[in-house]
C-alpha cells in the first residue's frame, strides 16, 4: 500500500543518517515578471493569454527585445525556467512580420528536438498562425524530407544532420537559406571539447552558405549556468553576443544532500559500493510511490542499477514502472519512456546523462546521482530534473571512493560556492579545421583571399591542393575528390562509424536493438561481453568489426563484464619545458595507442571478479597533446621495477583526478599513463594527455598551472584518512620495497615535485 511515508517523512529520515556528509538547502524563489512588449503582435499576446499567461518572465522579455533588434544573445537560466519562449516568441513574431521568414533550431539530441517540436506546435496552435515546423533528423521519412525543405518555416535538427545532410545539399534548401532570420542553438553548454570544436566549424560553414544566398541570421543561444557563456557563444557563432541572465522563473525549495557511504575497510579506506547505496536510497522513495530519477555514469551501470532496483521493489511496484534510459535505445523506446514519465505511468527511471538535458519528463520529486557527474554544470543540470514544478525536491549525490568524489566531499565549498565550469573549445584544432575545410570546399569553392570565419586558411588550402583533394583554378579552390567528405567525419567521437547491435535470440526474427560508437564497442561489445538492454542481459556471440555489427543473444547470468585498455604513449615533439621541483615537466605532441586486452567477469551482487578472458580487436591510435612529469633517475634508487610501477601509477591516478577538478573537465577528457622507463627519456615518467585528436587545450592549461595542481595533489593524498594507500588516494593498496607503503612514496614524489616536504612541518 502506497503513501505510508510522505516526501517530508523521508527527508527527516535522511537527515538523521550519519553518512550524510553535507546538507545544502536552496530556498524557494518567487517569480519576477515583465509585461508583454508593446511591439509584440496582438496574435501572440492573445495566444499567451489563452494559455493563462498574462505576463512573461523577466529573462523572456529581455531575450525577445534583444532578438527583435537583431542582437545575437545567449540566455543563461536554470533548468525548467522557460527558456523555450526565449526563442519561440521572437521566431513567431518575425514570421508574423514576414511570412517568408525562416528559422533553424539546433538541438544536441534527437530526443530534445522532438520534445521542442511538440512545444512549438502547441504555441503555434494557440497563436493561430500557419507556421510550419518540422524535425529533420535520421528518423525523418524520405517522403517527408521534400516538404521540410520547401515549406518548413522552422526546421528543427541536430548538429550531425546539419553537418552531413543539410549543408552539403544546400541547393535543395534555397528557401531556407535565402530567408534564414534566426538560428537557435539550445543547450549551449553541451558544445564543449571536441564536439563543440566541430560544431563551431559547422556554424562557420552555415554562415558561409547564408552569405552566399544573401541572409545574415541572428543567433539565439540558451544554456545552463557556465562561467563563460558569452565567450563560448561568441566562439561558437563568430558573433558579438549579448548575455541575458536576469532569471525570472520561480523555483521550489531544494535539498541538496552529499552522501558518503560507510567505510567497510578502515585500513584501506574502502567504502561501501555507491551503486548499492544508490539502489537502497532510490528504493526507499520508489516504494512510497515518489517519482524518482537515478543518474549513472555509464551504460553498464544504468543497466546494473535498473536490474537491482526492479528486484528491490518488486513486492510493492510493478517492475515495468521502473525503466532504463540511455544512448543506444531506439527512438521509439525513448519516446515511450519520456511519455510515460510525463503521465506518471513510470515512477522511476535510471539514466545516463541522456536525460540531463531539457527533455520534458514531467514532475519528478527526487534525483539520485551515482557519484559526482564530472562537472558542476552537469551536476546542476541533473539536479534540475527534480522539482521542476516549484514543489519541494530532494537531490542526493552518493559519492564513490574515487579521488574526484572524495575531493568534492572534502571541499563542498568548491561545489556550492565555486564559479561553474568554463566550457572550452578549440575551434582551430588542426585536425578538425582541415576536415571542415574539405566539407566547406565541397559545398562552395573557396575564393582567393577568403577566410573561414576570421581564420586565414590559404596555407591549408594549398596543402589540400598538393594532396590532390582540391583543385585550384582561376583564383578558386574546387573540391575534386570522388568521396563525399561530410559522410566520413563524425562530430562526436574519433570513431567514424557506429556498431549496430543485432539480437538473434529468436532465430527467425533478428532485430536491431541499439547502436554504439566504435571506441566504446572495444570495451563493451567484444566477444563474450555481457550487454545489458532494458534490464535484460545479452551475451555478445560475435563482433564483426569489419562490418560493424555485434550479434547478441539473451542470457541469464549473475555477472557483467568490464574490459581493460592497454595504452602505449610516445612523445612526438616537445614544445615547452620547465622544472617541477627536483624533477622536470614538458608539454608537446604525443601519439597514444590503445588496445582492449582482457575482460573481467564481475558478480552483480558482490562486485567480485569471478573470471576473465582475452579480447582480440584492432588497436586505435590517437595523436594529441600531453604533459610529461619526468623524475630524476636516482629518485627510485633501490626499488624494483614492479615497485616503481605501483608508485608511478599512484602518482598518475591522483594527478588525473585532481587535474580534472582543477581545470573543470570530465575525468574522461584526460587520461594518465605511467612508464618506468619512458621511450623518449629512458627515465621514470608520468604522462597526462587530452583524450581527443589534436587536443582541446586541457593539458596546455594544466601545464601553465602545474605547480598549483601538484600542490593540490599533495594535499589530497596527505589528507586521505587511510594508513598506507587506498583506492581513493593512490589507486592501489600494494606494498613496495621493504614493506614501504605506496602512500609514503606518492607523498614523497609530490613533495619533491613541488619542492616541499611535509616531513619538515
Amino acid at each position: 500500500m502506497f503513501g505510508k511515508k510522505t516526501l517530508q517523512d523521508l527527508i527527516t529520515q535522511l537527515a538523521a543518517d550519519e553518512n550524510v556528509a553535507q546538507w545544502h538547502e536552496i530556498p524557494e524563489r518567487p517569480a519576477s515578471f515583465a509585461d508583454f512588449p508593446a511591439d509584440m503582435h496582438e496574435k501572440i499576446k492573445t495566444g499567451l493569454k489563452h494559455r493563462g499567461i498574462r505576463q512573461i518572465y523577466a529573462h523572456q522579455r529581455s531575450s525577445f527585445d534583444a532578438a527583435l533588434k537583431g542582437q545575437s544573445i545567449v540566455t543563461v537560466t536554470p533548468t525548467a525556467s522557460g527558456k523555450t519562449y526565449c526563442y519561440n516568441l521572437p521566431v513567431a513574431e518575425r514570421f508574423l512580420r514576414n511570412p517568408n521568414a525562416r528559422a533553424l533550431y539546433i538541438f544536441p539530441t534527437k530526443a530534445l528536438a522532438q520534445d521542442q517540436k511538440s512545444e512549438l506546435n502547441e504555441l503555434v496552435e494557440d497563436i493561430d498562425i500557419q507556421l510550419n515546423s518540422y524535425t529533420y533528423d535520421g528518423d525523418t521519412p524520405a517522403n517527408v524530407r521534400q516538404a521540410v525543405r520547401k515549406s518548413g518555416h522552422v526546421v528543427i535538427t541536430n548538429p550531425d544532420m546539419l553537418h552531413a545532410a543539410i549543408l552539403p545539399h544546400h541547393t535543395k534548401w534555397i528557401s531556407l537559406f535565402e530567408n534564414l532570420e534566426t538560428v537557435v542553438i539550445d543547450e549551449l553548454h553541451t558544445y564543449r571539447g571536441v564536439f563543440g570544436s566541430h560544431v563551431a566549424n559547422v556554424i562557420r560553414r552555415l554562415k558561409r552558405i547564408c552569405a552566399y544566398y544573401g541572409s545574415r541570421p541572428t543567433f539565439v543561444c540558451t544554456s545552463a549556468t557556465i562561467a563563460n557563456p558569452v565567450e563560448l557563444a561568441s566562439e561558437l557563432t563568430g558573433e558579438d553576443v549579448q548575455l541575458v541572465n536576469n532569471n525570472g522563473a520561480p523555483s521550489g525549495k531544494k535539498h541538496f544532500v552529499m552522501y558518503n557511504p560507510p567505510v567497510v575497510h578502515e585500513q584501506l579506506n574502502i567504502r561501501r559500493s555507491a551503486t548499492k547505496v544508490v539502489n537502497q536510497l532510490a528504493a526507499d522513495f520508489l516504494k512510497e510511490n515518489i517519482q524518482t530519477i537515478v543518474f549513472a555514469r555509464s551504460r553498464v551501470r544504468v543497466e546494473v542499477i535498473l536490474s537491482h532496483l526492479q528486484e528491490l521493489v518488486k513486492d510493492e511496484i510493478d517492475q515495468k514502472r521502473i525503466r532504463g534510459y540511455r544512448g543506444g535505445y531506439l527512438p521509439k523506446q525513448r519516446r515511450e519512456i519520456e511519455r510515460n514519465l510525463r503521465n506518471a505511468e513510470t515512477i522511476g527511471v535510471v539514466s545516463t546523462n541522456a536525460l540531463e538535458l531539457g527533455v520534458d519528463i514531467g514532475q519528478l520529486q527526487v534525483c539520485v546521482m551515482t557519484g559526482y557527474p564530472g562537472s558542476i554544470a552537469s551536476s546542476w543540470q541533473q539536479a534540475g530534473r527534480a522539482g521542476r514544478r516549484q514543489d519541494e525536491s530532494v537531490v542526493i549525490m552518493v559519492a564513490s571512493s574515487s579521488p574526484v568524489d572524495q575531493y568534492i566531499l572534502q571541499h563542498p565549498e568548491y561545489f556550492f560556492d565555486h564559479t561553474p565550469e568554463t566550457a572550452r573549445i578549440n575551434i582551430n584544432n588542426l585536425v578538425i579545421l582541415v576536415d571542415h575545410l574539405k566539407c566547406a570546399a565541397y559545398e562552395l569553392p573557396f575564393k582567393q583571399g577568403e577566410t573561414f570565419g576570421t581564420e586565414d586558411v590559404s596555407e591549408i588550402l594549398e596543402y589540400l591542393t598538393e594532396e590532390r583533394v582540391l583543385h585550384q583554378y582561376r583564383g578558386q579552390w574546387h573540391w575534386m575528390n570522388d568521396a563525399f567528405p561530410a559522410h566520413n567525419i563524425s562530430l562526436r567521437s574519433a570513431a567514424q562509424e557506429n556498431v549496430v547491435i543485432i539480437d538473434q535470440t529468436v532465430t527467425e526474427h533478428h532485430r536491431v536493438i541499439g547502436e554504439m560508437d566504435t571506441f566504446s564497442a572495444l570495451t563493451l561489445l567484444h566477444d563474450e561481453a555481457i550487454y545489458l538492454h532494458e534490464g535484460t542481459q545479452h551475451q555478445v556471440e560475435h563482433l564483426d568489426w569489419d562490418e560493424k555489427k555485434a550479434y547478441v543473444r539473451e542470457v541469464d547470468v549473475d555477472y557483467y563484464t568490464d574490459a581493460n585498455l592497454a595504452v602505449e604513449l610516445k612523445v612526438l615533439e616537445i614544445d615547452e619545458e620547465k622544472a617541477a621541483g627536483r624533477h622536470a615537466a614538458s608539454y608537446g605532441d604525443v601519439m597514444v595507442t590503445a588496445m582492449a586486452t582482457i575482460f573481467k567477469k564481475i558478480k552483480l551482487d558482490s562486485f567480485e571478479n569471478i573470471g576473465s578472458g582475452p579480447i582480440h580487436l584492432p588497436e586505435q591510435e590517437l595523436h594529441s597533446n600531453g604533459i610529461a612529469l619526468t623524475f630524476v633517475p636516482d629518485f627510485f634508487s633501490g626499488l624494483s621495477e614492479e615497485a616503481q610501477e605501483h608508485i608511478l601509477s599512484g602518482v598518475a591516478h591522483v594527478w588525473q583526478h585532481v587535474a580534472c577538478v582543477h581545470v573543470m573537465c570530465d575525468k574522461n577528457d584526460l587520461h594518465a599513463v605511467a612508464q618506468v622507463k619512458a621511450t623518449h627519456s629512458e627515465k621514470p615518467t608520468v604522462f597526462l594527455y587530452d583524450r581527443y585528436p589534436g587536443g582541446i587545450g586541457l593539458s596546455e592549461r594544466i601545464f601553465h598551472q602545474l605547480n598549483d595542481i601538484l600542490h593540490e595533489c599533495l594535499n589530497f593524498v596527505w589528507s586521505c584518512p587511510c594508513e598506507g594507500g587506498c583506492p581513493s588516494c593512490s589507486g592501489t593498496d600494494a606494498l613496495v620495497h621493504d614493506e614501504t607503503e605506496v602512500k609514503t612514496w606518492i607523498l614523497k614524489a609530490y613533495s619533491t615535485l613541488v619542492s616541499y616536504d611535509h616531513a619538515a612541518d
